[in-house]
């Protein structure tokens, strides 16, 4: 008793020095009306709030908490303590739920004992707002937020795949969307994008960069089926193949009959036509044309082929479409053809009928190739009898062909807002995306995202204007907003993540069409924003601020008849923050975060257990053994944050050549065997871990070629590993983005990249998204997708080694300098470092990003080469950062310039060597006898831009082999000893022209190979 005594008045001493900020005083409470029992109650709850503004304890309180109202009712022995919304902005937990009761039962004294006392806000108690997720016993779940039992429709695309994420979200449906996008500005009659170009980046395609590369393919991983109101492939070409537009006998669209009694007819109902885009108000490609059908069979005895022309050689997603209803299949036999062998689907074609329905992506190869590049459907089914139909595949995003006002966007669709994609899509136009009849297109695009999800699932909980439309009878489990939004703070701290949700829908009604309770937004908007805090503050900036938990009425957060939340990540407006959402590293963080959230939640719903999918695999190894046989090992990586995220098994995908990857096998182990390859052929390998939860991200791609000829075998090291935000700078007036100077690697690809920086004034002022002052960018890249760091680039250099006529293995860094390969029976090493140098992250109090990371040469590599190299064996190093990252800004006699001078023989002359990218024999070299050839140093669709190449000057025993055009700077050393090494200041997977690479390796290693032979 009496340390609870202790601990009592030591509050109230706290709350006598306090005058916080953080309570709204005005208007100044009004206590007529209340009892003398209720004055006083009221007076410990503003004492409570000073305390709990003071401390932050027991929770952190946002600006405008304020008491609504006390009630007492002394017959019944009932307190009663309503606090405004502002009071539920803070994540409950059954901890500070208890200690909010302890405080202010301590602080109403012994007179109110007895009293039974209540706390509430959002018209709940307090206790009603902590997640089902968080509550410590099942006993204390509220099952009114719980989803109804039914029986759900077969999940509608079901890909064939020997794996299955049995406690991920296997046979779930998401529906999400990447904030806004390219819109029709009615007002003004253009198109615009809805959000300003600030920090290199525009909101509208900031969110594509995090969703497309990084947390669909996450959830997809996971088993979920995903809906997207906005086209997902970057791909600017496209072909669509339609029995409206080809004849049935045709050469793109054919169909076969294998007996006398099924064979196809058309369809009573509408289907897809292309029509004549652009497409005006009003009109529906879904209903322009017809379909086909068949009647199934348990045999396949009818075929249907769709076979495009692909136009170029690349990655396009692959979308079909057909007519549902009743007696429709669940099970449509569907084969994507592709340049890396076939993938089979089973879809459901009682459900998603009359829209475009995503298979997934796939390489194709330019020009008409049936066996590698068609859609097959057959008839077989094991439903029989039912209707088996056929309309439209879709190859490829293409280009916008909605017209306003007489014209087309002139973009790419990825980039263009969701209105106009769902029109495309077939959705009703009044229902779904045309409120206003044409009159204000941002508000029908906003509004549309909501209303699609709605009528995806369909009636009762359609979309707003008829809840009871058929829609497409899509069961969908939740609904997510991805934004980010404004702000500055003028200090070096983030604006942070705010998550909005909302207790009403647009019927004003605090439960879903079927009376599930929207406290379930809630509880997903809580984990969602609890998840991605923590990660973030666990792994990269221990400071990010959490934002409120926000209630409010937002179409994106009230529309959706189903748990949906609004995201707003962070403030696209403030440096600190972009400092973050630029870098590759901080999307896999925040992405993985979302989809962990998404995972908990679903899995809480439905009472199941979970498991998170495993992070990717690392220290992989390609070689050949004794026998020639091909050994793949590598080593699984520990997530530290999730105890469930471990591997249990692998899956290993092939490529041969430059085709596709195949479907993969199943390995449990750590390694996998390939017992035999064909000379002449370049094999290319990718490893993801598995686990119940689903399948990993990939690993690097390494390659492994087996010549025809007898000779050496050499290697192949990847030492490119870096990603991460472009380099920036800050002093007490400016501040910004170096593009021009280190424009960062993209993981992959980045589609969010609009242009450089050019107003770097701290104090310029937003004025118009035109003129958003500090932070504005120009606009010369945007819809360009910017090439960054593949880990495909040992399959470049082994291409030139081929032509050479060496075989070759290959390795990342990590398995070769934790000593799991022994480089000295391969007699050359060709080391990749592409744009690797130290990349400090922006927190630099963070030891998990200090200096060392992406370092060219760490230590545990310089060891490897040195012990190489004693043994008279030949190297060669091609980076952009190969000098300057070991020189600068270090002492002369720092370990890395002794590694550099002692052994590569170099020193750095400059890290700005070059604007053209032009390079050239240098006048007295031994080695190489090329053209005048060029590297790539700004934009090109297939290769990363190399800002900042370095100039390295030989040492009195080394010489010159190639300089830049442009300034007679020596852009390559070589030295020839007991050992032999080339090293080229510029990457050499960025040499454009085939040919030169091809001779310019075949020069090198004729070079590096003499002492061995």
């Amino acid at each position: 008793m009496r340390l609870k005594a202790l601990a009592f008045w030591t509050i109230v001493l706290m709350l006598a020095s306090c005058q916080p900020l953080l309570i709204k005083k005005k208007p100044a409470y009004d206590y007529s009306g209340l009892s003398k029992k209720e004055i006083k109650v009221h007076k410990k709850a503003e004492r409570f709030l000073e305390y709990a503004a003071r401390t932050e304890q027991p929770v952190r309180l946002f600006p405008g908490v304020r008491i609504d109202s006390v009630k007492v009712n002394e017959e019944m022995k009932k307190i009663r303590i309503y606090f405004n919304k502002s009071f539920s902005f803070v994540p409950f937990r059954e901890e500070n739920v208890r200690k909010v009761y302890e405080i202010i039962r301590g602080l109403l004294g012994g007179k109110f004992k007895k009293y039974d006392l209540q706390i509430y806000s959002l018209q709940v108690p307090i206790e009603e707002l902590i997640p089902n997720f968080y509550r410590s016993q099942k006993a204390k779940w509220d099952v009114t937020r719980l989803p109804k039992k039914y029986q759900r429709p077969a999940p509608i695309v079901r890909p064939e795949k020997p794996w299955k994420a049995e406690r991920g979200l296997e046979g779930k449906n998401i529906v999400l969307w990447n904030s806004h996008g390219w819109y029709f500005n009615n007002s003004v009659g253009r198109w615009e994008w809805q959000r300003p170009r600030l920090f290199q980046s525009v909101e509208d395609l900031l969110t594509t960069s995090f969703v497309l590369p990084f947390l669909a393919p996450m959830l997809e991983n996971a088993g979920a089926y995903l809906f997207l109101p906005r086209e997902r492939d970057f791909q600017i070409n496209e072909v669509i193949v339609d029995n409206d537009s080809t004849a049935p006998a045709g050469r793109h669209y054919s169909e076969i009959t294998r007996d006398n009694l099924h064979f196809f007819k058309t369809g009573h109902a509408p289907g897809f036509a292309l029509g004549y885009p652009p497409y005006e108000t009003g009109e529906n490609p879904f209903k322009m044309g017809t379909y086909r059908y068949v009647l199934s069979d348990s045999l396949a005895s009818a075929i249907v082929r769709w076979t495009p022309v692909i136009p170029q050689t690349g990655y396009y997603a692959v979308y079909v479409s057909y007519h549902s209803d009743s007696n429709s299949v669940t099970d449509a036999d569907y084969t994507v053809f592709h340049a890396g062998g076939k993938t089979a689907f089973k879809v459901n074609q009682t459900i998603g009928g009359g829209t475009w329905i995503y298979l997934g992506t796939f390489k194709f190869r330019r020009g008409f190739h049936p066996d590698s590049g068609s859609v097959r459907l057959t008839n077989l089914s094991k439903d029989q009898d039912r209707i088996v139909s056929a309309d439209a595949v879709r190859f490829g995003g293409g280009m916008g062909n909605v017209a306003r006002e007489g014209q087309v966007s002139g973009r790419p669709r990825f980039v263009e807002a969701a209105r106009y994609y769902l029109q495309f899509a077939g959705m009703p136009d009044t229902l779904v995306y045309n409120f206003y009849a044409d009159s204000n297109d941002y508000v029908d695009d906003y509004k549309s995202r909501g209303e699609y999800a709605n009528y995806l699932y369909g009636k009762p909980f359609g979309p707003s204007r008829n809840r009871q439309a058929e829609g497409l009878k899509i069961p969908i489990d939740l609904s997510f907003a991805f934004h980010t939004d404004a702000g500055i703070t003028h200090n070096d701290t983030t604006i942070g993540t705010l998550a909005i949700y909302s207790l009403a829908g647009a019927d004003s009604q605090r439960v879903f069409p079927d009376s599930v309770s929207r406290m379930a937004n809630r509880d997903f908007a809580d984990i969602l924003q609890t998840q991605i805090v923590h990660d973030i503050q666990a792994q990269l900036d221990p400071v990010w601020q959490r934002r409120p938990l926000y209630e409010a009425y937002y179409s994106e957060a009230f529309l959706p008849n189903m748990p949906a939340a609004l995201l707003e990540l962070l403030s696209h407006q403030n440096f600190r923050d972009m400092q973050m959402a630029l870098d590759p590293r901080f999307r896999f963080v925040v992405s993985r975060a979302i989809y962990k959230a998404m995972l908990k939640f679903i899995a809480s719903q439905n009472e199941q257990p979970f498991v998170v999918q495993p992070l990717p695999v690392t220290h992989f190894q390609a070689v050949f053994d004794s026998a020639g046989r091909v050994i793949l090992s590598w080593k699984p990586t520990h997530d530290p944050l999730e105890p469930t995220a471990e591997a249990r098994s692998y899956i290993v995908f092939t490529r041969i050549d430059s085709f596709g990857f195949d479907n993969g096998f199943v390995v449990q182990d750590t390694f996998a065997v390939i017992d035999s390859v064909q000379p002449g052929k370049i094999y290319s390998f990718k490893v993801c871990a598995l686990n119940a939860g689903g399948k990993s991200f990939p690993s690097e791609i390494l390659s492994i070629y087996r010549s025809p000829k007898q000779g050496p075998v050499l290697l192949i090291v990847n030492g490119f590993d870096r990603i991460c935000a472009p380099s920036y700078f800050k002093d007490d007036r400016i501040g910004g983005f170096l593009g021009w100077l280190d424009n960062g690697v993209p993981y992959k690809y980045d589609p969010g990249f609009v242009g450089l920086q050019y107003d770097l004034k701290m104090d310029s002022k937003f004025l118009r998204n035109d003129a958003p002052g500090f932070g504005a960018s120009f606009a010369d890249y945007e819809t360009r997708v910017i090439p960054g760091n593949t880990f495909d680039f040992v399959y470049e250099h082994g291409k030139a080694i081929k032509a050479a006529g060496y075989s070759f293995v290959s390795s990342s860094d990590e398995a070769l300098m934790d000593g799991r390969l022994n480089p000295e029976q391969y007699p050359v090493m060709d080391l990749i470092l592409g744009e690797e140098k130290r990349t400090p992250w922006p927190f630099r109090q963070n030891e998990m990003f200090n200096d060392s990371t992406f370092a060219a040469f760490p230590e545990r590599l310089q060891r490897v080469i040195k012990k190489y190299l004693v043994k008279g064996n030949g190297l060669f190093v091609s980076g952009a950062y190969v000098a300057s990252d070991l020189f600068a800004p270090k002492e002369q006699k720092y370990k890395d310039i002794i590694f550099a001078k002692k052994w590569l023989r170099f020193v750095l002359a400059t890290d700005h060597a070059a604007r053209t990218g032009k390079v050239k024999t240098a006048l007295r070299d031994e080695i190489f006898d090329l053209p005048e050839f060029r590297f790539n140093t700004d934009y090109h669709p297939q290769i990363y831009a190399v800002e900042s190449p370095d100039a390295l000057n030989p040492m009195s025993d080394s010489w010159t082999c190639l300089r830049y055009a442009e300034n007679e700077f020596s852009a390559g050393v070589a030295f020839k000893g007991y050992f032999r090494t080339i090293t080229l200041g510029f990457p050499f997977e960025t040499i454009l022209d085939t040919q030169v690479r091809n001779k310019l390796m075949e020069q090198a290693l004729r070079f590096l190979l003499n002492n061995k032979q």
